[in-house]
């Protein structure tokens, strides 16, 4: 609607400028989501380089170490007496009750069982 001097009123100029503020807001909307995709393209393509490059250098890294001789299994070892086994693992009850894993309580009941 036209007011007097070919001028638009109140609410053809509010309508223009909501026009204008969603132009604006859909073309910086492009723009960033352009410019997003774009460094996200730029990143998957730097990040594939660097996969290539670890994989050429582990391939050289492979191709240049010896190749293990396979070696056969060492005998076991004879069994120990029982008493090396008894102070062993009363060994390992003291120090599992030291490390706080253990109660007095506890510590008593397992002795006592390995004393017999």
């Amino acid at each position: 609607m036209r007011r007097r001097n070919n001028r638009p009123g109140l609410v053809g100029t509010m309508a223009r400028t909501a026009v204008i503020a969603g132009t604006a807001t859909a073309v910086s909307t492009s723009v960033s989501s352009s410019m997003q995709s774009s460094a996200q393209a730029k990143a998957l393509q730097e990040q594939a380089k660097m996969d290539a490059a670890v994989q050429r250098a582990m391939a050289e890294q492979q191709a240049a170490a010896p190749q293990p001789q396979v070696m056969a299994a060492p005998a076991p070892a004879p069994a120990a007496p029982a008493a090396d086994d008894f102070l062993t693992k009363l060994t390992e009850l003291s120090k599992l009750k030291e490390a706080g894993f253990l109660t007095d309580e506890e510590f008593a009941a397992a002795k006592a069982k390995l004393l017999g």
